[in-house]
Order: C-alpha cells, then sequence, then structure tokens
C-alpha cells in the first residue's frame, strides 16, 4: 500500500492510496480457494469446482467485497500510521471508471482519503476550579402541597343544581367556540369540556367571567389575547367565546388520610409522604446536578482554545438550528419578536455548537486518559430507560439499537459523559450551599422565559 499525502489545510488532510493489484489478486485467489471447499455448483462434486469456473462465476462480486475490505482496513491503517484521529467517518473517492477496471483486475485500486483530524491538546489541571453546589430542604409546605396536587386529581364533584351560582373551586362542564372578528379560529373551540374556576389555566379574564354562571345558561364573554401568547396570530387580539354551561359542580371533600393514601396503593399517608419527599429529593437532586455540571464546563471552556473539526462544528450547528426554527415555526414567532436577527441569532447558535464540539473533545480526551469507560451493565440500563419511553413498542426499540451500532452509540455518549463529569467533580473543589426552592429554579425559568 503506497499513501500520499495530497492536500493539508488546518486540520483537514486528503490521502492518495494505493494498493496494487497483484495484492488484490492474491487476495481473490485465497477467497475462491476457500469457496472452493464450500460452494456446491450444478455438475461438479463438492471441493472439486475449478477456481477458474469459479472465478468466471463469482470474481467479480468477490472482487467488490475484497475492495470494501481493503478500502476500510488501508484507511484504518493511513490514519493510524499518521498518528492521528479522524474527528468522523472519512469520505472516500473512487472514480466509477477505475472501479470497473479494479473489479476487473486490470488496475490497481486507488482511491482519495478524505477526513478532518482530531485536534491535539494537553489537558488542563483542575485543581484551580471552585465549585458552589446549590442544595434546597424540603419544606412540610411543599410535600403537602404535592400531596394536595396528587389530590384534586381525585378529588369528586357533586352538581349544585340549576339555581346554583358558580364560585371559585367549582368545576363547570361546557362547551365553548372562539372568535374573533366574528369569525371561529382554530383551537379555538371544544365541547364538554371541564373548566376548574380559580385555576386560571384559560387566558385571561375568561374564567372570572364564568364566576356566576348556572346550568343551562348560554352566554357571550369577550377577552383579549396576552401580547406573548404563544400563537402568533392570537397574540394581543380581542375575542369572543359562545358558551353553554352544561353543569355546575361543587368540589368534595379532600381528606388526606389513609383511606385516600390507599386509593393510590400506597399502605398509609406516612408512606405516600415519603414517596413523594423522594421524589421531590429526586427533582432537586437533578437540579442542583445540572448547575453544578453547567458550572463545571464553564470552567472547563475557559480552559481550553483550540481549533475545531469545521464538519463537527457544521453538524452541531444544523442540529441546533433545526430545534430553533422548528418551534418558531410551532410557535408561529419570528427573529424580530425576539428583538434579534437571523444573522445575530446564527452567530450565536453557531458559537454554542462550537463551545458543544470543544467540549466534547475535552470530555473525551479526560475519559480516554483516566481509562474511563462504559460497561455494558450500564449501556443495557441506558436502553432499558429508552425503551421506557416507548411503552408497548420496548421490543422494537431493543432491537433496532441492538441492530445499529451508530444508533447504540447515541446511548453510550451520554452515560460516558457522566461519568467524565462524576470523576472530574472529585477532582475539582467543590463546596455546598444551601438555597430555596426559588433560587435553586431561578435559572431554568429565566432560560425558559
Amino acid at each position: 500500500m503506497q499513501v500520499t499525502e495530497s492536500a493539508t489545510e488546518g486540520l483537514k488532510r486528503e490521502l492518495k492510496i494505493v494498493v496494487p493489484a497483484t495484492e488484490l489478486a492474491n487476495r481473490l485467489e485465497t477467497y475462491l480457494n476457500d469457496l472452493k471447499g464450500r460452494v456446491q455448483i450444478r455438475g461438479f462434486r463438492p471441493g472439486k469446482v475449478p477456481v477458474g469456473h469459479l472465478k468466471k462465476v463469482y470474481g467479480k462480486s468477490a472482487m467488490a467485497e475484497i475492495v470494501n475490505t481493503v478500502i476500510g482496513e488501508s484507511t484504518a491503517k493511513a490514519v493510524e500510521e499518521r498518528n492521528e484521529k479522524s474527528a468522523m467517518q472519512p469520505q472516500i473517492d473512487l472514480a466509477d471508471a477505475e472501479a470497473e477496471k479494479v473489479l476487473a483486475g486490470d488496475a490497481d485500486l486507488a482511491f482519495t482519503l478524505s477526513y478532518e483530524v482530531i485536534p491535539a491538546f494537553e489537558i488542563q489541571s483542575v485543581d484551580g476550579i471552585a465549585i458552589e453546589r446549590p442544595i434546597a430542604e424540603i419544606t412540610d409546605e411543599e410535600i403537602t402541597e404535592r400531596l394536595t396536587q396528587i389530590g384534586e386529581g381525585a378529588r369528586t364533584y357533586e352538581p349544585r343544581g340549576k339555581t346554583a351560582k358558580a364560585k371559585d373551586g367549582d368545576r363547570l362542564t361546557l362547551s365553548y367556540v372562539g372568535k374573533i372578528d366574528g369569525e371561529p379560529f382554530e383551537g379555538g373551540a371544544d365541547d364538554k369540556a371541564y373548566i376548574f374556576l380559580g385555576q386560571k389555566r384559560f387566558i385571561p379574564g375568561f374564567e372570572e367571567q364564568l364566576v356566576g354562571a348556572k346550568t343551562g345558561e348560554t352566554k357571550t364573554i369577550e377577552v383579549t389575547f396576552p401580547e406573548d401568547y404563544p400563537a402568533k396570530h392570537l397574540a394581543g387580539k380581542p375575542a369572543t367565546f359562545d358558551i353553554e354551561v352544561f353543569e355546575v359542580a361543587a368540589p368534595g371533600e379532600l381528606k388526606l388520610d389513609d383511606d385516600w393514601a390507599k386509593t393510590l396503593g400506597m399502605e398509609s399517608i406516612e408512606q405516600l409522604t415519603e414517596a413523594v419527599r423522594s421524589q421531590i429529593q429526586s427533582q432537586y437532586g437533578m437540579q442542583t446536578r445540572q448547575k453544578v455540571k453547567r458550572q463545571l464546563l464553564d470552567a472547563l471552556d475557559k480552559q481550553y482554545s483550540f481549533d475545531l473539526p469545521p464538519t463537527l462544528v457544521a453538524q452541531e450547528f444544523e442540529i441546533i438550528w433545526r430545534q430553533v426554527t422548528e418551534e418558531m415555526a410551532r410557535t408561529g414567532k419570528t427573529f424580530e419578536d425576539e428583538e434579534t436577527t437571523e444573522e445575530k441569532a446564527r452567530a450565536e447558535y453557531m458559537t454554542i455548537a462550537q463551545r458543544r464540539v470543544r467540549l466534547g473533545l475535552v470530555l473525551s480526551k479526560i475519559g480516554e486518559e483516566n481509562k474511563i469507560q462504559v460497561t455494558e451493565q450500564e449501556l443495557q440500563r441506558a436502553l432499558i430507560d429508552r425503551a421506557r419511553q416507548f411503552p408497548g413498542q420496548e421490543r422494537a426499540v431493543f432491537e433496532y439499537y441492538r441492530k445499529d451500532p451508530n444508533a447504540l452509540a447515541t446511548l453510550q455518549a451520554p452515560v460516558f459523559e457522566e461519568k467524565v463529569v462524576d470523576h472530574l467533580l472529585t477532582q475539582v473543589k467543590v463546596e455546598d450551599k444551601t438555597v430555596s426552592k426559588d433560587e435553586l429554579f431561578k435559572d431554568d425559568e429565566e432560560e425558559a422565559a
């Protein structure tokens, strides 16, 4: 095999690789001799088929298989001998006209190999990194609030009667049709819907105008959609809703006791309370972990600066940009609504893509140097968690990932990343800080807004 560097630009590499036709011929002969003992052809006894006849029948298909194997082997060997690592699957350029000659055994196998290398950089010390770990304590009030929320889902309601007026806390069964400029709009109608007065799940002014309504009553209410309403074609517009009330029902008494807990499969209210506490602890823990990880990644991002493989960055940007544009299309928003332009938004998200790629390479190298690996058991747990996201389709999910190594790698990558983060957290200074629930979740709420 002869390897010649034909082009180098930054992290981009282009190699010309030539494998002599004699090597391919030797491989073909070995292949056909092995095939001779296995194949059965009419008119010949087993193992007695002439190699020349086999070549006439199977030569071209066998050579195609050999060429694919040789390309893969020579590509890996060429990159390895240069002490380089390809950032992604290399591109192979083999002219069709030349390919026909190669398959016929009349020409050397010559192809161009193009790839981008993973940049060389040194792992920096993390001794100077200090992280503040926010920890929020769970209050009895929050547990009670969560229990009450669970109880609301199982609360019973009793009809008030035809003359009773609806008040906060009541459940109304009604139908409504929303109109703008006298014309019904998409998504503005429902039939036999439940409205719980006081929960403010509808646009401002909707529930308030239903207070005092009676069973069998029809009425029209006027409201205005908020200026920041997600559906842009409705934002800020006045609307009317034609309403028919079928029932006004009063809430039954909510008892957070053992009998109620048993309806949820628990032995007692104490057991349910502990289950709720564990659930809240898990949510708080996940949020704490997220904030700690973010601080760590921010610190690492400041430590490293090196050239990035352009194609990796471009692919990461396309993933991000697709998510952004799909979300904007779904909500009907524009870049002007976000007080920016497409050009500025692209620049901002390109910076995010570059950060992701840079940190991905850093974490990968740290994990490699510290011999961090994802065990088979950990990968199986990740696969099970993924399958649980598709109830009723678990078997199909398992089969999909088992048959596609690239798909399985997408499950392995986040597990590997978390293990590297865990390793780094043992190397940096971490100081706990008690915070309120609002402070713990504050940044996420601001980002969502």
